[in-house]
């Protein structure tokens, strides 16, 4: 989201660079009139198009900036037999999740769904190692997947020994 603005400057500035070369090109008036109509669309059009794909998920093979990726927590799955597996996956490094789309793999689907049930029951997180690897369509369901243990919370000191006040005793 932070990156969008950015992107849509640059396809701004792209529009605006062919808007240019239509306007000072030797052609007809009315081609260059055309080019400048078509590239001035081309600004709201890419607008839309990138806020549309916000909320889409992103298929796995389109993973380019993180493809090396070493591990990745998975907050959520989502299986539609036959279709896909989606999944919510926060990368290390990471605040924000990001939404993906893993190609359908019965293996991965039954190993995902049993992996998730232990670590609930754990109490746990589940971690995909190396999500993004290249691999071929049948070998999903060897991606690592590992189960991690909630950290347990610092061990609390030892009760200090009870101090009593004797009546007698002159000290303060």
């Amino acid at each position: 989201m932070d990156t969008l603005i950015y992107v849509f400057a640059v396809s701004t500035a792209v529009a605006a660079c062919l808007a240019s070369l239509a306007i000072w090109a030797p052609r007809l008036p009315w081609v260059r009139i055309g080019a400048l109509a078509v590239a001035t669309l081309l600004i709201p059009i890419s607008y839309i198009q990138f806020v549309e794909f916000l909320s889409r998920p992103k298929p796995r093979s389109m993973e380019w900036m993180q493809r090396n990726a070493a591990a990745a927590e998975v907050l959520a799955v989502s299986l539609a037999e036959g279709e896909a597996i989606y999944m919510w996956l926060r990368l290390t490094g990471e605040r924000e999740p990001r939404y993906y789309k893993f190609p359908w793999d019965l293996r991965l689907a039954e190993k995902l769904e049993e992996d998730i049930e232990t670590a609930m029951e754990k109490q746990g997180k589940l971690v995909l190692q190396n999500p993004f690897e290249n691999r071929r369509p049948g070998d999903y369901g060897d991606l690592n997947v590992e189960i991690v243990p909630p950290n347990l919370p610092p061990t609390k000191p030892p009760p200090s020994m009870p101090r009593f006040h004797n009546p007698r005793d002159l000290k303060i």
